[in-house]
C-alpha cells in the first residue's frame, strides 16, 4: 500500500488555496493537504510536518516563493518535490525555478489538465 503524499499549498490569495485543494482532492482524495499563506508560514509547517511536495506562489508577503525555495536549499530539504504555480511565467523566473530544483513551474491560469500530469508525476516520485 502506498503511503499518502503530504502537500503543502503555499499562496497567500485564500482563494487560489481553495481552488487549489478542490482540483488535488479531485484528482487524488489519498492526498494530505497542508497550507501556507507564505514562505515562512510554510517553513513553520514545514519544520513539524513531513511534507513530500510544495505547490507555491512566487510574489507573496513576509517571504516570496523564491526565497522559500532558497531556504530550502540552504536545509537540505532536497525529498520534498516542489511545484511553482505563479502568474509570473517570465523565462528569467522558470531558469531561477530551474536553479533551485523546481520540478515543474505552471503559469496561473493553468488547466486541469496540466494539475493532473504534476499530481502523477508526484504519485511516482514521492512513493
Amino acid at each position: 500500500m502506498n503511503k499518502s503524499i503530504q502537500l503543502l499549498i503555499v499562496d497567500d490569495s485564500a482563494m487560489m488555496r481553495a481552488v487549489l485543494r478542490r482540483a488535488v482532492t479531485a484528482a487524488d482524495p489519498s492526498i494530505v493537504i497542508h497550507e501556507a499563506a507564505n514562505g515562512l508560514e510554510a517553513i513553520l509547517t514545514m519544520e513539524r510536518e513531513h511534507i513530500d511536495a510544495v505547490f507555491t506562489d512566487i510574489n507573496m508577503p513576509v517571504m516570496s516563493g523564491i526565497d522559500l525555495l532558497r531556504e530550502m536549499q540552504t536545509r537540505a530539504w532536497h525529498h520534498i518535490q516542489s511545484v511553482v504555480i505563479s502568474t509570473d511565467g517570465t523565462e528569467a523566473r522558470h531558469t531561477e525555478a530551474r536553479d533551485l530544483n523546481v520540478r515543474v513551474y505552471l503559469t496561473k491560469p493553468f488547466s486541469p489538465d496540466a494539475l493532473q500530469r504534476v499530481l502523477d508525476q508526484l504519485s511516482v516520485e514521492c512513493s
